[in-house]
């Protein structure tokens, strides 16, 4: 049995688009839908039975609720749910690590504040999850589904040919065969020698278009493996002379997905992400799928 999408809910109308973005993503998938509501608790404060018990009657109702919302709209889709307790990231990463294919999460909960872009939460379980996790923002447009003419690419991937992500790769172009839609990869590429010099860096049309066209070489050769397993999907390159988060926002802007990978950025010691990573999930305005290493 193929493993499930596993959808966090909270009750905030971040986490409903999240979790209808996944009931979607588990039809294209044929797989279940799992639910999760991690009733709230204050770090250090004793809660009392009753108000316990209160809480997980919330969390219960809300998830209900949300089963039979989603079951009534996608009509086929096995879906399910459970509240649970405990620390909100620590309870939806475990819950990750127990054959979970994909964590889908909003980008903020409940909580915060209103300007808040990324809560802490979702940063945390995309910085720590075994597993794939896609955020999605609170109104992540229109969904393709099975649309080949749509006009641009609909899943974009970042990718680095001299540090390829071969998990990410695989995310992407799994994606966009799902749903029958372009693949555009994009590679921001810079001027070779441009940051170790603080004189005027004078190239030549005819260099640059050189450098450009190895870059396009290299590019092509590293995906090579991922076209030839996915031969129905059309992958267009995109080299940009742009900082790698600018030239992904930039390429995303009209997406239904954008795909980075953790392996590079990621410091396992912190949980942390790096700062494209970091500033693409805070300014993408589609969902945002962050791949670790070995998914």
């Amino acid at each position: 049995m193929r493993p499930p999408v596993l959808a966090c809910i909270d009750g905030s109308e971040c986490a409903a688009a999240a979790a209808e973005w996944a009931a979607r993503e588990a039809g294209l998938r044929g797989v279940a839908l799992r639910l999760l509501h991690v009733a709230p608790r204050l770090p250090g404060v004793a809660v009392p039975a009753a108000a316990s018990a209160h809480l997980r009657g919330i969390g219960t109702h809300l998830v209900r609720r949300a089963v039979e919302d989603l079951a009534g709209r996608c009509p086929g889709l096995d879906v399910d749910g459970a509240p649970a307790e405990g620390a909100e990231a620590d309870a939806i990463l475990d819950a990750a690590a127990h054959d979970v294919g994909l964590v889908v999460a909003g980008t903020r909960g409940a909580g915060g504040f209103g300007d808040l872009a990324v809560g802490s939460t979702a940063l945390r379980i995309a910085a720590a999850a075994p597993c794939p996790v896609v955020l999605v923002p609170p109104r992540p447009g229109a969904f393709t589904d099975g649309v080949a003419g749509r006009g641009g690419p609909r899943v974009v991937l970042g990718f680095d040919a001299h540090r390829p992500a071969g998990e990410a790769a695989d995310f992407a172009f799994s994606a966009a065969e799902l749903r029958s839609v372009r693949l555009r990869v994009v590679q921001a590429w810079v001027l070779p020698a441009e940051s170790v010099s603080a004189r005027p860096f004078v190239v030549t049309e005819e260099d640059r278009a050189t450098w450009e066209d190895q870059a396009v070489v290299d590019l092509s050769d590293a995906l090579r493996p991922w076209q030839e397993k996915y031969p129905q999907v059309r992958a267009t390159l995109d080299l940009r002379l742009l900082h790698p988060a600018e030239a992904l926002l930039n390429a995303s802007r009209d997406a239904d997905l954008l795909v980075v990978g953790r392996c590079a950025e990621a410091r396992p010691a912190g949980g942390r992400l790096g700062p494209v990573t970091h500033a693409v999930l805070h300014h993408a305005r589609c969902p945002v799928a962050v791949v670790p290493p070995g998914a």
